[in-house]
């Protein structure tokens, strides 16, 4: 049992006994290092609109936006053309004399500033696949934008920066004033398969049908704030959007055969839906579990088809900050009910026969079970609907409609790999609804800020899927081979979207197993969910910043975090702590009976040398055993042996001392000098797992800020009733140790394996293997035996 004693009484002596020793050299005091200086400068300064608290201050603002588009969808250019009116708003206290538009198809524009600035290698060997992403420069899908307008009709001066749009106004826009204008455009729709992209189409050659995913499909207004004003950096790929709130009323044309699911809820279902399709769409909201709406029967039919007219499918959603649509013959549609805190909501999915069986098992239980799982720790889900889309997209979120890859083979079966992937995929995309289309963070800017938080969120949801949930981000243990890499190959967390090396590890896996150590491991799980649920509380429907998340956290839990946020999101330092070596004492308790067994049981225990040894044997006698005479007092005495005058020592020695101190000097406890060393250069806390000489362990967690006078080397007192004989570091994985092989003490051997194989000689190919034309008989005079090659 470890005892919670760090000070030794005085007077009492410490001896040593013989576990290895050899720990730092003396530690110095660096209070000056900067692991635990406070964030300070590296945040913005707090006022009115955001507080040091990391909430909403007094005088907090935000734009809003509000949309009326139509837009038609032809199936037989795979084109889109639209247009749109945008009522813009000015909550701001600022006077403002033009607008910002996210033109984010022109990445596809033949100028695109992503084509021009793309860099690749060519190969000896290159896939056709990877010619048309090379060549995506030969296809035409930027916007061409014919007509910007006020209300009334009269043009507006405008213009175009590859994906943003500066729109100028015909007077300045006071505070709490509202301007509408118009937009009209076109745009050709990407083949997702060869061009890649959040949004386009999908061509099935067995039954000649488009499926479409469609999304920033119409100019959309930049975000205008407090921290940056306009927020129009360039689209360029990676950093996705920065959007303001406002309300949607949207009209899709599209095929008349086809199934349309979009953003926010339908507003006509008799115009476009049969009447066996409102009876099942009505069930289905108070189902639990999933009701078809257009069966695979249905879908298969209507995939023979070609119909010539077109309907129009009008939907509505409220206080969203983005809209998307998909549209499909080939879609099955299925849904189900469920409520959020008593507030009814439907988890739809729309998916063509190639995703049976596993999307009608799998996708729609996995939207609702998102909804709820992240709603428990986050805050309640709000729209009325929530919807997977199967498609050529791998993954894509945008409100209340996201687009998910996984599609079995085609005989129907799948891997697990395929199963989990579909279940993770759905939960990541939907959990986006949180973050950030709720939970409105700037993505242009800090990619970590969404896909961070969502990913984190996701491995909780997955853990509640079913029991050992194959993650495959969240645990430390998968940061570990990423953050063990060569610091080139990284950049820190806090790096604009766009510069982030390894966006995957980077913005997805380190922030999430970032959290996950914060929760588990240095808040606890109650301060950690607290703080967290207080972020999306205070931020939901509103943009916050890196800073606002860092502040709030350190708020509502009461824990400084700096030296974390600094070393985890600022750098590029990883995880290696060490054990450098234990020394073990215990007490010296003056008792000349006990000391003195001790010194001849240690005496005993000595080995003996090499020579000693031998000499037992090439030396039968000694001249002192052939003399006699020459032995003295010494050759019999023994120097460890008790006296009487020992025992008198002892007894007016222990009659000075207190009786607290008498106590503490029979104890017999144990007490070990721990050398720890940050060869990492991160600062974490240290969870030491010790081993007792009856077998039994113990884990101590101690928390980071014992690195606070000296970032590099600490030493530890470990105060113990029992002998303990192995110290472990970091025993559960809870902190991405890069380097486990120092973590022991003793050092412990890690397995390895490696394989035997039979040397093989490597020969070229026989090129008239490879053209069988090229064999003739082999003639009789060559020798051969037989009458051709082998």
């Amino acid at each position: 049992m470890l005892r919670n004693l760090l000070l030794l009484v005085g007077g009492i002596g410490l001896s040593a006994a013989p576990l290895m020793a050899q720990t730092p050299s003396i530690q110095n005091t660096n209070s000056g290092t900067d692991k635990f200086a406070q964030l300070g400068t590296e945040l913005p300064t707090p006022n009115t609109f955001r507080t040091a608290s990391g909430a909403p201050g007094s005088q907090y603002w935000q734009q809003r936006a509000d949309y009326d588009i139509k837009v038609r969808l032809d199936d037989e250019k795979q084109a889109i053309s639209g247009s749109e009116d945008i009522t813009y708003t000015n909550l701001s206290p600022d006077v403002l004399t033009y607008l910002w538009v996210q033109l984010d198809q022109n990445i596809y524009d033949k100028n695109s500033m992503t084509t021009s600035t793309q860099t690749a290698e060519l190969q000896p060997r290159m896939s056709f696949g990877a010619m048309d992403y090379l060549a995506r420069a030969d296809f035409d899908g930027g916007f061409k934008i014919e007509s910007v307008k006020q209300k009334g009709g009269k043009a507006l001066p405008h213009v175009v920066n590859h994906t943003m749009m500066r729109v100028d106004l015909p007077q300045p826009l006071q505070p709490k004033q509202s301007f509408t204008f118009s937009i009209v455009y076109r745009y050709n729709i990407n083949d997702v398969l060869k061009l890649g992209g959040r949004s386009g189409y999908e061509y099935f050659t067995e039954d000649k049908n488009y499926l479409y995913e469609i999304a920033q499909f119409y100019p959309r207004m930049a975000v205008y704030d407090d921290v940056n004003g306009w927020q129009h950096k360039q689209f360029l790929g990676s950093g996705e959007f920065a959007l303001p709130f406002g309300n949607y009323k949207v009209s899709i044309t599209a095929p008349a055969d086809h199934v349309v699911g979009a953003t926010g809820t339908l507003q006509n279902p008799d115009q476009v839906l049969s009447a066996t399709q409102r009876k099942r769409l009505a069930q289905a909201t108070d189902a639990n579990k999933p009701v078809v709406i257009v069966t695979q029967a249905e879908a298969e039919q209507a995939e023979k088809g070609r119909a010539k007219g077109t309907k129009t499918w009008n939907f509505a959603a409220k206080n969203v900050r983005d809209f998307a649509f998909a549209s499909s013959r080939k879609f099955i549609w299925d849904a189900m009910g469920l409520k959020i805190e008593g507030k009814p909501i439907v988890a739809m999915s729309y998916y063509p026969k190639e995703g049976n069986p596993l999307w009608g098992q799998y996708s729609t239980e996995s939207v609702a079970h998102t909804l709820k799982t992240y709603s428990k720790r986050t805050i309640p889900y709000q729209y009325p609907v929530a919807i997977s889309v199967h498609g050529p997209i791998g993954g894509m979120e945008y409100p209340m409609l996201s687009f998910n890859g996984y599609r079995p083979e085609k005989d129907g079966t799948y891997s697990a790999n395929t199963k989990y992937g579909l279940i993770s995929v759905i939960i990541h995309e939907v959990g986006h609804n949180f973050f950030p289309m709720i939970v409105n963070s700037d993505e242009r800017q800090w990619t970590w800020m969404d896909e961070g938080l969502n990913t984190f969120m996701q491995y909780l949801s997955e853990q509640e899927w079913e029991r050992n949930y194959p993650s495959r981000r969240g645990e430390p243990a998968k940061m570990v081979d990423y953050m063990r890499m060569d610091k080139s190959l990284q950049t820190p967390i806090m790096t604009n979207s766009e510069s982030v090396l390894q966006l995957g590890n980077n913005a997805y896996g380190k922030p999430a197993t970032g959290l996950n150590i914060l929760r588990e491991t240095i808040m606890g799980r109650e301060l950690f969910d607290y703080a967290f649920q207080e972020y999306a509380r205070r931020w939901a429907y509103k943009h916050p910043t890196p800073a606002d998340f860092f502040r709030t956290m350190e708020d509502a839990s009461g824990v400084d975090l700096d030296w974390f946020w600094r070393g985890w999101f600022y750098t590029n330092d990883r995880t290696d702590l060490a054990i450098e070596g234990v020394k073990w004492y215990t007490v010296d308790s003056k008792n000349p009976e006990i000391e003195n067994a001790r010194k001849r049981q240690e005496l005993n225990a000595e080995p003996k040398t090499l020579s000693q040894q031998r000499n037992l044997q090439d030396i039968k006698r000694t001249l002192v055993d052939d003399k006699p005479g020459l032995k003295d007092f010494y050759n019999s005495y023994d120097p460890i042996a008790t006296t009487e005058a020992d025992k008198q020592r002892y007894q007016e020695y222990v009659k000075k001392l207190k009786p607290e101190q008498q106590k503490r000097l029979n104890e017999g406890l144990h007490f070990y000098e721990v050398g720890l060393r940050n060869i990492g250069g991160l600062v974490m806390p240290v969870i030491v797992q010790m081993t007792y000489e009856d077998g039994k362990q113990e884990v101590v967690n101690i928390p980071a800020e014992i690195w606070r006078r000296n970032n590099e080397q600490v030493t530890k007192v470990f105060v113990t009733d029992k002998p303990v004989v192995a110290f472990t570091l970091d025993p559960f994985l809870q902190t991405a140790d890069t380097d486990l092989s120092n973590n022991a003490y003793p050092r412990k051997l890690a397995p390895s394996r490696f394989e035997l194989f039979e040397q093989q000689q490597r020969t070229q190919p026989n090129p008239m293997q490879q053209q069988p034309s090229a064999t003739q008989p082999v003639p009789a005079s060559s020798g051969a035996t037989g009458g051709g090659t082998n």
